[in-house]
């Protein structure tokens, strides 16, 4: 490690010192009558001692300026090709927007080690993008310096390339924490600001380098832009229902609202983007956006059969809840012109009124066996819980999603989590026990 050049003009100092002394008392050792052969000795060896210090104090010191001199080349180096990657991306970006066409939304791929599923991911969404590309220009954002995952990004033409490269050790906020997670929050952020503030587009999709899309991935977002745009309770839309399995769905066109963020493809504008900017975490973005102090009673878009589909059984989260949850995901495969839905029953009021009034006309359901029972009626059922242990035990017989975040359960909304029976059209809600108050029932 190098020294301060203060640290060195001390260690010359206190050499000069030293020699100085020794000088005196050579001198004073050899005017003695008594000519003190031994102390002579021990003078010249000590000089001698000094002597080799200085010439390594001054080799250290040739070291360091070198060093240091290396250093400034590669600063300039940096910032050299930090111009280069800028001049890159901008060319890149004028060759791929067309002027004349107002883009719905960026598309940015979050990616950082894995070439293999970038490329799948890739080849799903240019699959569907092309037809769309001035109306969601598509970036790929890479975190970190893997050589193949660059390669792979460069290497397509209809892309455009960002780096966040951040060589700060990573400080975790307790002991044991994967660093990963840091990471990741810090990549969010640096990338969501280039588009937002540098590119300055009005909406962003964020996608990740292990997810394949539906056909109507981008209908379904530009129509949904036009309700994220004109009602401020909406605080995002995603294309993923956390019980989107196959055995719990069945109308590729339902569309609901839920407190619970789903993220895994999420749309956003830029003026909420400016809200969280200034203040996003160091880590576990995700669940930050779920606390109630961050969407603050906003609610989130969600579809009832997904929009996206989540292959990555290797990543940070070490394919946590894959097999069970998300492998058995249905993507949509149907065509729906999006373009022709009314989404107005969307609006909060709307949405409100009409959902209080199906969960109001289900079925009620009591017992340990309401599954059994739920089984048995062919109508829609509701069935109640009275805390989140006992949500989990009846979320744990169906076979949905059992975790809740900042005391909302997953795709819930106002405490009620919605799913099919088996398939079909037959709906089970499971309601809270504070649930028909705040529905209005």
């Amino acid at each position: 490690m190098a020294r301060n050049p203060c640290d060195i003009r001390i260690l010359l100092v206190a050499a000069a010192v030293a020699f100085i002394y020794i000088q005196v008392r050579l001198f004073s050792t050899q005017s003695s009558n008594s000519h003190d052969a031994g102390r002579l000795a021990e003078a010249e060896k000590c000089e001698s001692q000094l002597h080799a210090m200085i010439d390594q104090v001054s080799a250290q010191q040739e070291k360091i300026a070198a060093l240091e001199e290396m250093k400034v080349r590669q600063d300039e180096e940096r910032v050299q090709l930090k111009i280069l990657i800028q001049d890159l991306e901008k060319r890149s970006l004028q060759t791929l927007i067309d002027k004349n066409v107002v883009p719905v939304a960026a598309v940015v791929i979050m990616a950082c080690n894995r070439p293999d599923y970038l490329q799948r991911t890739v080849e799903s969404i240019l699959k569907y993008q092309k037809a769309v590309a001035s109306k969601f220009p598509l970036f790929i954002s890479q975190d970190g310096t893997n050589g193949e995952v660059k390669k792979k990004a460069l290497s397509y033409n209809q892309i455009t390339f960002m780096q966040h490269v951040d060589l700060e050790p990573v400080r975790t906020e307790r002991p044991g924490e994967n660093v990963a997670y840091y990471k990741i929050a810090n990549h969010y952020k640096w990338a969501l600001d280039e588009l937002f503030i540098k590119h300055d587009f009005r909406r962003v999709i964020i996608l990740e380098d292990d997810m394949e899309i539906a056909p109507d991935f981008f209908d379904y977002f530009e129509a949904a832009a036009k309700l994220l745009d004109s009602d401020k309770s909406i605080m995002a839309v995603s294309s993923w229902n956390d019980n989107g399995q196959k055995q719990f769905v069945y109308d590729p066109k339902a569309l609901y609202r839920s407190d619970f963020f789903p993220g895994l493809g999420w749309m956003l504008t830029k003026s909420t983007w400016m809200e969280l900017s200034p203040k996003w975490p160091k880590a576990y973005w995700d669940d930050w956006v779920r606390l109630k102090e961050v969407h603050r009673d906003r609610q989130f878009i969600r579809p009832e059969v997904c929009r996206t589909y989540n292959f990555g059984e290797h990543g940070s989260s070490m394919g946590q809840f894959f097999d069970q949850y998300l492998k058995p995901i249905k993507l949509n495969d149907a065509h729906i012109d999006w373009n022709s839905e009314d989404l107005s029953y969307l609006k909060e009021d709307k949405f409100l009124t009409k959902f209080g009034k199906d969960v109001a006309s289900a079925t009620p359901v009591h017992g340990s066996d309401a599954l059994l029972k739920a089984h048995n009626l062919d109508v829609d059922v509701r069935i109640q819980y009275d805390n989140q242990g006992d949500f989990e035990r009846i979320a744990r017989q169906f076979g949905i999603f059992e975790e809740w975040k900042d005391g909302v359960p997953r795709a819930a909304y106002k405490g009620v989590v919605v799913f099919r029976y088996k398939s079909s059209r037959r709906r089970i809600y499971l309601v809270g026990p504070d649930s028909l108050r705040q529905l209005g029932v």
